[in-house]
């Protein structure tokens, strides 16, 4: 069989979906994100969410290893139709968990070998990742694993801090390193990538020097507050244009006030509405993979921050499952 004559077969089998609610209620049953299938109960994915659940590269508080259950957990009530995007993104896409890459805690050059192979193996024969973490470490081999299938690819960074800074205690590999050591690597597209959201205290003015010299554009929480949504949408889309983008969002991007529950917290950030207001200003970019990360349940009273990072995912697997039709269409 072909891979058209494949695509053709895929095409023509209906989606499972999540579990109906009307018969199980959302409280019960196993805690899938957004009570799917698992990867192993479909026949094939078009998009998958897996969780990463490693905090061992953290420079303050640590628990994101506990992020993906937690995000599973709060993400029970999401419903299969996205109003803010008019999309049934389970009805157009086969969307399944595919679990947690399981790795070393205690070896972080293992670790991180261990997620680009399974990011690999996941987004293999055309299907798109959405991966929870865990700390921003897991980025560096995701974006590894996005290069090697599409060449390098525009970021777009949402993140209260810059991350590419060079060592912390002499390791080069931290939840504060990925993004120099990505430029580094030659598998981010230098003309196309922004951070957004920014804020906060710097080790000293060199810390912005070097974020430009990487090729860096920068979208402060200020700019966004001044700016509005729509302005920033339409100078991240014009930065971006048609090249494969990968969305990385630290959850420390939104204020304190909307996610608590994250390791290195700073005051003045977006909320949760902005950040989906941009997120789905992003429809119609070719967007190729996405992560959530630095969710850390022992600091998140009433669940403020898991309920965040699952509707941010949420929108995330919905624009690469219209991203998905609009492919095969």
């Amino acid at each position: 069989m072909t891979k058209r004559e494949a695509e053709r077969d895929r095409a023509s089998v209906a989606p499972i979906g999540p579990i109906d609610a009307s018969k199980t209620p959302r409280f019960a049953g196993p805690a899938s994100f957004a009570r799917l299938p698992r990867l192993d109960q479909v026949p094939h994915a078009d998009v998958v969410v897996a969780g990463v659940p490693f905090d061992s590269g953290v420079s303050y508080r640590p628990g994101a290893r506990f992020g993906p259950t937690h995000v599973r957990e709060a993400s029970r009530l999401l419903r299969p139709y996205n109003p803010a995007l008019d999309v049934s993104p389970f009805d157009i896409a086969q969307v399944a968990d595919a679990g947690d890459i399981a790795v070393n805690p205690f070896n972080i050059h293992e670790a991180i070998e261990t997620i680009e192979a399974a990011a690999v193996e996941l987004i293999k024969n055309d299907t798109a990742l959405v991966t929870i973490g865990g700390d921003h470490t897991i980025a560096l081999p995701l974006l590894r694993a996005a290069a090697q299938k599409h060449g390098p690819v525009a970021l777009v960074h949402f993140d209260a801090h810059l991350d590419t800074w060079d060592t912390y205690f002499g390791a080069e590999y931290t939840h504060g390193t990925p993004f120099r050591r990505a430029v580094e690597e030659g598998i981010l597209d230098t003309e196309a990538l922004s951070h957004v959201g920014t804020r906060g205290p710097l080790y000293g003015k060199k810390d912005l020097e070097d974020d430009r010299r990487f090729g860096f554009g920068i979208v402060t929480s200020s700019d966004i507050y001044y700016q509005g949504v729509r302005e920033v949408v339409d100078k991240l889309r014009q930065r971006l244009g048609n090249r494969p983008v990968y969305v990385s969002i630290d959850i420390d991007v939104l204020d304190p006030a909307h996610a608590p529950g994250t390791g290195t917290p700073e005051a003045g950030g977006m909320t949760s509405r902005e950040l989906l207001e941009i997120l789905r200003g992003f429809r119609g970019l070719n967007l190729i993979g996405a992560d959530v990360v630095e969710v850390a349940p022992a600091y998140d009273h009433a669940e403020i921050t898991g309920v965040a990072a699952a509707h941010v995912a949420y929108d995330l697997v919905s624009l690469l499952a219209m991203r998905h039709e609009e492919r095969a269409g």
